[in-house]
């Protein structure tokens, strides 16, 4: 239902109050104005102060510039009909729903009702000035209660903003690294297979297997492209998310078709739900081969992997014997640090550094049950 017409409604029920007879002369009482039995002018005070508040929301300063009008024509003919409870109605409109000229319009208001306290003087018995006073001080905390709901609603549409905004960014972020984790494991070990056929053309056998490995190298990165591209899908089921089981056997023998010599162990059972520890694990384990083939080809690498009950253990080392691809693909750090992002949103612990012997290390403690 659009505000226009809930608000016509409650200005109708302020209406349909203020004209039954036995709410009649029970209003708000200002000024000490005789009390007057209504008549059609008392029917146009009451229409004043009641049927504007249809526009409260959309044109909150011509409703309180109406209903103001209606409660002076109210009281200063003594009518005090409850109708003058839309006052205060239109104050807090006005004060939550009014954007600009703010400080103008309670300016005016402040002048009208001095200029209506004088009248009231000369037409009435002369009621004590406090009583203007804390009339006044009631009018004030009114607007003061709708400019305090204006703000809360500022601040929660700027919160939400700041949520989409940082959503977004995440997303993005999170983006970047499965494209990074996917492509660059793939590419470098196309790089290093293809860097390998150079030499291997007085034996035509070996380069054919070369070959074959950069192109089933090539189809398993347009295969990960495509289940990425199913991850970013809206519609695709959250089950995707892990990798299929043999996927670490697999990126282990891609590194060693590709010239590196890796020794694979796996302990314990996977639980029954991992969230995503398995995909981040997953992603460890192929980022630090890739690192391997890229700073320590030909080095000697031990992958372990351990499945708790609670937690999955990486640990992916190189001996320091191997050597670094020449020209190396090169990177910028961020394959690492985007899996320490991922470990730390999991609750878990992540290192990577060389170690006292030589060499290098991953390491990574993952929880595992987690949604994340």
């Amino acid at each position: 239902m659009d505000v226009t017409v809930r608000d016509l409604l409650l200005g109708l029920l302020v209406l349909a109050l203020s004209l039954w007879p036995a709410f009649q002369h029970h209003g708000t009482l200002l000024g000490g104005v005789p009390e007057r039995p209504f008549d059609r002018l008392a029917l146009v005070a009451v229409a004043f102060q009641a049927l504007p508040l249809a526009v409260r929301r959309r044109w909150p300063a011509v409703c309180l510039a109406l209903v103001a009008a209606g409660f002076a024509l109210d009281q200063l003919r003594g009518y005090h009909s409850p109708a003058g409870a839309a006052l205060v109605i239109a104050l807090l409109s006005a004060g939550a729903y009014l954007e600009r000229y703010r400080r103008t319009v309670m300016a005016l208001c402040t002048v009208a009702y001095l200029a209506l306290t004088v009248v009231f003087h000369r037409l009435g018995p002369g009621e004590p000035v406090s009583e203007f006073v804390t009339f006044y001080l009631a009018v004030c905390l009114a607007w003061g209660t709708g400019a305090w709901l204006r703000s809360t609603r500022i601040a929660e549409a700027e919160r939400r903003h700041r949520v989409a905004e940082d959503s977004r960014a995440a997303e993005r972020a999170r983006i970047a690294r499965e494209l990074h984790d996917v492509v660059t494991h793939h590419v470098t070990a196309m790089v290093v297979q293809a860097e390998a056929a150079r030499y291997l053309t007085a034996a035509p056998d070996r380069l054919d297997r070369t070959l074959t490995a950069v192109t089933d190298t090539g189809r398993r990165a347009i295969t990960d492209l495509r289940h990425l591209l199913d991850l970013l899908d809206p519609g695709h089921g959250p089950e995707a998310r892990t990798p299929p089981a043999g996927r670490l056997l697999t990126l282990v023998e891609q590194s060693r078709r590709a010239g590196q010599p890796v020794e694979f162990t796996e302990e314990g059972t996977p639980a029954s739900s991992t969230g995503s520890a398995d995909l981040v694990a997953y992603r460890v384990v192929q980022e630090a081969l890739t690192n391997a083939l890229k700073h320590a080809r030909g080095g000697a690498t031990r992958v372990r992997v351990r499945h708790g009950e609670r937690q999955i253990t990486v640990e992916v080392g190189t001996d320091g014997s191997g050597a670094p691809v020449a020209p190396s693909p090169g990177g910028s750090g961020r394959g690492l640090a985007g899996l320490r992002e991922r470990v730390d949103v999991l609750g878990g612990d992540f290192s990577a550094g060389p170690e006292a012997g030589g060499g290098f290390v991953v390491r990574a403690r993952i929880p595992t049950g987690s949604t994340a």
